[in-house]
């Protein structure tokens, strides 16, 4: 379950990485955040709440109804939202699985789900608490389960600077020196046995098993992570699939939807084995293929606030 660090990472996956300046400039600011006191202060507070779920205690969260209540509101207030096949919304725990398109989803999801059971957000800690207004939010709402991780830019950038890119070497070497790189075995613990508390206790999780933002509308970024259905087999509740439609590209108003797909049972396996897991993720794989928009055709027309909206949920 923790982040593959530069020498576990396949070499292929490594130098598909194309560093343009948009990519080293994005690899810059996350540098930033890792940096950035308040990250930092949110990160530990979440981890240490964490860490006391693990321990089978409570942790400090906004009641459900009002967290659907903003978020909703939120999300009403910029776009239109269209939910297929609403009957199959979950109403009891179960691990929600998504693609992954914008740092917009996990917001989207909770918009549209019920306020019981409470969702937890399993995702990168940067991402989550990079900016001030997400900050505010997941921070008095609760419920997240943050990762502290290279990002796969950000081992292409130390990856290059040693080879033909000498250019990045300051860079790379800030990176290694002031972002964690998912490695620590302690952490990941505590994060999976709160992940079990969490499920067992009637609350749910929500996971984006591409591990990354996809690059493109109506398809997924393969294999998908191995965690995702060990978390669901060790609990024993099931994975809904949802495959979420127009978040690749954001503007005022415009049209998104999300599709609930049917309920994936694995039954319970304290300890998987490998033949088990690889059948339940190529399970997921086919229920998340199915239910995406391979359709999918980018609205024609004005998009109004497209590049501050795509900047608000970076």
């Amino acid at each position: 379950m923790t982040k593959p660090t530069e020498a576990e990472l396949p070499s292929a996956e490594i130098e598909s990485v194309e560093l343009t300046p948009d990519v080293v400039q994005r690899v810059r600011e996350g540098l930033a955040a890792a940096r950035n006191p308040k990250v930092q202060h949110h990160t530990q507070t979440a981890l240490t709440q964490i860490a006391a779920v693990a321990q089978g205690q409570a942790d400090p969260r906004v009641s459900g109804r009002f967290r659907h209540w903003l978020l909703k509101r939120f999300i009403r207030l910029l776009f239109r939202v269209e939910v297929e096949s609403p009957e199959k919304i979950p109403q009891g725990p179960v691990v929600l699985v998504a693609n992954h398109l914008s740092h917009l989803d996990p917001f989207l999801i909770l918009a549209a789900v019920p306020p019981h059971p409470y969702y937890y957000i399993l995702g990168d800690a940067r991402t989550l608490y990079n900016k001030r207004w997400k900050r505010w939010v997941v921070g008095q709402s609760g419920g997240v389960i943050p990762l502290e991780r290279w990002w796969k830019e950000e081992v292409a950038v130390m990856h290059q600077a040693e080879s033909d890119r000498p250019d990045l070497k300051e860079l790379a070497d800030a990176i290694k020196a002031d972002v964690p790189n998912g490695s620590s075995i302690k952490q990941m613990r505590q994060i999976d046995q709160a992940v079990q508390a969490i499920l067992q206790r009637g609350d749910g999780l929500m996971l984006f098993p591409e591990g990354r933002l996809g690059g493109q509308e109506g398809q997924l970024h393969l294999p998908l992570k191995r965690g995702t259905v060990i978390y669901a087999m060790r609990s024993g509740v099931p994975i809904v699939p949802v495959a979420i439609a127009g978040t690749k590209t954001l503007f005022l108003r415009k049209r998104l939807l999300l599709r609930f797909g049917d309920p994936l049972t694995l039954g319970q396996h304290t300890r998987p084995k490998r033949a088990d897991i690889d059948d339940a993720l190529s399970q997921l794989e086919t229920a998340m293929l199915d239910l995406l928009a391979s359709d999918y055709q980018e609205p024609a027309g004005a998009k109004p606030l497209q590049n501050w909206l795509n900047h608000l949920f970076w």
